[in-house]
C-alpha cells in the first residue's frame, strides 16, 4: 500500500444556504446544506455536521471490519450511532464530543465475547478519522 493516498472532494453552491458536494471518483453527489439550528439553515439536508458524523461511523465501521477480520471474530451483524455534540465554547462553534455505540451480534458470543470487546478497543486505537481530529470521542459498544 503506497504511503499517501488523496482523495478529491468538490463542492457547488446551488442557491440560499444549499450547495452539492460530488467527487471525480464518485458517480453520486450529496445534497448539503447550513443546518437548520442556525440562521437561515435548511431542514432534512445533510450538513457539514451530518458529514463530519459519518466520517467517524463510516471510518469506525472500516476499521472494525478489518480488525475483527484479522482477529476472526465471527458476527452476523453491525450497526453503529455516532452522536456528535456540538456547543459554543470560547474559541466559538466546536465539536467537542462524539460518543460512537456500536452493536454487533456474534455468531458464538461465549467464544468471542471477550475478544470482539478488544477489537473494539484496538478500532477506537486505529480508527484514522478520530486520530485526525480534536474532538474527545468515546465508544461504548453493545455486545450480543
Amino acid at each position: 500500500m503506497a504511503q499517501e493516498h488523496f482523495y478529491q472532494v468538490d463542492l457547488k453552491w446551488r442557491n440560499g444556504r444549499v450547495g452539492e458536494v460530488s467527487s471525480p471518483d464518485l458517480s453520486t453527489t450529496i445534497e448539503c446544506a447550513t443546518p437548520p439550528e442556525f440562521e437561515g439553515g435548511v431542514p432534512n439536508v445533510w450538513s457539514p455536521e451530518h458529514f463530519y458524523a459519518a466520517a467517524i461511523n463510516s471510518c469506525f465501521m472500516t476499521t472494525f471490519l478489518a480488525i475483527a477480520e484479522k482477529s476472526k471474530v465471527a458476527f452476523e451483524s453491525f450497526e453503529a450511532k455516532t452522536v456528535i455534540k456540538l456547543e459554543i465554547l470560547e474559541k466559538g462553534f466546536v465539536i467537542s464530543e462524539a460518543v460512537i455505540t456500536p452493536q454487533v451480534k456474534l455468531v458464538d458470543y461465549d467464544k468471542d465475547n471477550e475478544r470482539v470487546l478488544k477489537v473494539f478497543e484496538k478500532t477506537k486505537k486505529h480508527c484514522l478519522v478520530t486520530n485526525s481530529m480534536k474532538t474527545e470521542v468515546t465508544v461504548e459498544p453493545v455486545v450480543a
